[in-house]
């Protein structure tokens, strides 16, 4: 399990980097117009993207992160997001990296942000943050085709088939 952890997490990463170079291909209007994305825009898509990956990691690390909501603007300036988001993804490999078999298979205690308590497998909530992720990425890939741009090729069989792939 820990191999299948360690290589989406990698992916995460990848693939974030990979809607980057597309994303960099946005002028300002359209990176922020609403294009009926459930976070709106482009740029409040993956300002949630961060506050997602903010507030699981916080979770899992027992440094709970506490945001005023799903929809809340962390990083105003683009460069500055790219870079929060960037450094957020990268994070999850070196924690997991850390983690022996045994707490793998465990539990994580948490609270939502509404306060409420739970108790559920890691495993099953690291897949899904990433799956989580994905489904963002997504929804930013349709906006930028809708803009003109070629859709970027983030798919975990292209992240799998790379040389450098641990899997």
């Amino acid at each position: 399990m820990r191999a299948a952890m360690l290589t989406l997490a990698g992916y995460h990463a990848w693939a974030t980097e990979v809607l980057f170079e597309t994303v960099e291909g946005l002028d300002d209007a359209r990176y922020r117009a609403d294009v009926g994305l459930f976070f709106r825009s482009v740029h409040g898509t993956l300002n949630h993207l961060l506050v997602a990956d903010h507030v699981w990691y916080g979770r899992c690390i027992d440094v709970p992160f506490s945001v005023a909501g799903l929809d809340s603007e962390l990083e105003a300036e683009r460069g500055a997001l790219a870079r929060a988001l960037r450094a957020a993804t990268a994070r999850w490999s070196r924690w997991l990296d850390t983690l022996d078999d045994a707490r793998l298979a465990g539990t994580l205690v948490y609270r939502n942000m509404s306060g409420a308590a739970f108790e559920q497998p890691l495993t099953s909530l690291l897949l899904h943050v990433f799956n989580h992720a994905t489904h963002h990425r997504g929804q930013i890939s349709a906006a930028l085709t809708q803009a003109g741009l070629a859709a970027p090729e983030m798919d975990l069989v292209w992240y799998l088939r790379r040389p450098a792939s641990p899997a």
